[in-house]
């Protein structure tokens, strides 16, 4: 197997963790995801690149000066304080009920990951 292949396959396998997890996540903290499944899946895709990159789901929807020292800080890896503490997600991948981009959806599929994953 070349490192290209490898690479994707780490991918593909943290993609499949990610995806678990704020399945689960969202079921357990009665959050929803975003009424358009291409933006979960777009920061569901940026939480499993940085679990690639280093080694945490680091939130994929901010600005970072030092992404190894925001990593070991552990403040913004999913969920972040913010999202434990208050419900707040910057990312819109868990949504209370009354937010208005909240959808009905606590799960998405690899099919429909892969399609905006594709897109991209």
């Amino acid at each position: 197997m070349n490192s290209n292949e490898s690479n994707k396959l780490s991918t593909e396998k943290n993609l499949e963790a990610m995806k678990q997890f704020a399945q689960q996540y969202a079921k357990r903290t009665g959050t929803y995801f975003c009424a358009d499944l291409s933006v979960t899946a777009v920061v569901i895709e940026g939480l499993a690149k940085h679990k690639d990159d280093l080694g945490a789901p680091l939130c994929p929807c901010r600005h970072y000066e030092d992404k190894e020292a925001e990593v070991k800080a552990t403040y913004w890896n999913c969920p972040c304080i913010p999202m434990r503490e208050r419900k707040e997600c910057h990312c819109m991948l868990f949504l209370t009920d009354d937010n208005d981009f909240a959808g009905e959806a606590q799960e998405i599929s690899m099919e429909e990951l892969e399609a905006v994953r594709n897109s991209m």
